[in-house]
């Protein structure tokens, strides 16, 4: 991902901010039995992965198939390029336990090219062809693109307000104005408003080059996390126990659902950076996931006993 992208991250300062004052007030409605967690990577299509992450000779065709065994939800980046029509659906359906959910992300064509207006139709056969992934379907995200601002708040409550109820949607905002606070308020207070109104979560990145869009502000109780590393810089490690901290927090006040996608540079080492997230999940808040298995690891476990 380019979106916050620096060659150089030796002056960044990667602390979590404090919540935003609403998130306490939001997750204390909750009425969560216990937390449900879906940790992914933001594609299933990686060469590299195979003999690692999937069995060695794995065909292109079957990476969904093994990506779904190894991970139980994907940031589901295809979608922004093109709908999936039905046919495509019924196969990522028939290839993925009833454990796994995808998570769409809206057509630019709907937030890109016509931001958000005259889209009643497009969003409409986006919608009812993602309905059908059934208990699969996690939650679609809308990311606004950097030119989208402040003053499209309107375009954007209108269109939130007329999507879809049944189809769970997340935002995530990338313009600067959207942050700049002006008499201690700043312009995503407003729009969280209208989010948490309509039942909408919102979409928090982690990249070193925009900690602006760090805003912790969650609208209902489900939190929608895009962490973007630095090929296993060890800041990476450091973010995640952070982030661990802040999830077991989050958790006590009220969390249901938790979406954690892993990016790392060409997604290559993503793998690695989700083995740790779970390790810590499991070790530090009790989280019962199941860990991806190293192929590469246990061919090596093996050829010692020989």
């Amino acid at each position: 991902m380019d979106f916050g992208k620096l060659h150089d991250i030796s002056k960044v300062d990667f602390s979590l901010p404090f919540d935003h004052l609403q998130t306490a007030v939001t997750l204390a409605r909750s009425k969560r039995q216990s937390l449900q967690v879906y940790v992914g990577c933001p594609v299933w299509s990686c060469e590299e992965w195979v003999g690692k992450w999937y069995p060695a000779k794995t065909q292109s065709k079957d990476y969904l198939k093994y990506y779904a065994q190894q991970f139980n939800t994907i940031e589901l980046n295809t979608t922004h390029y093109r709908i999936p029509d039905l046919s495509t659906i019924d196969r990522w359906r028939e290839s993925t336990p009833t454990s796994f959910r995808f998570c769409p992300k809206i057509p630019q064509v709907i937030s890109h090219d016509q931001l958000l207006q005259n889209t009643d139709l497009l969003t409409q056969t986006f919608c009812e062809n993602v309905f059908e992934l059934g208990s699969r379907l996690g939650i679609c995200f809308l990311q606004l693109p950097p030119y989208f601002s402040v003053d499209k708040l309107p375009i954007l409550e209108n269109y939130i307000k007329s999507f879809p109820a049944q189809v769970p949607l997340s935002v995530e905002f990338r313009h600067e104005a959207w942050f700049v606070k002006k008499h201690g308020v700043a312009p995503i207070d407003r729009a969280t408003e209208i989010l948490e109104q309509y039942d909408i979560s919102t979409v928090i990145c982690d990249v070193s080059g925009r900690r602006d869009v760090l805003h912790q502000r969650l609208t209902n109780s489900t939190a929608v996390i895009r962490f973007v590393g630095n090929s296993l810089h060890a800041t990476d490690y450091q973010r995640i126990d952070e982030w661990i901290t802040r999830i077991g927090a989050w958790s006590k006040e009220g969390l249901e659902k938790l979406y954690f996608f892993m990016h790392e540079p060409d997604n290559v080492l993503s793998p690695d950076l989700v083995v740790y997230f779970i390790e810590k999940l499991k070790r530090q808040l009790g989280i019962q996931l199941k860990l991806p298995i190293s192929y590469e690891a246990n061919l090596n476990k093996q050829a010692k006993l020989f």
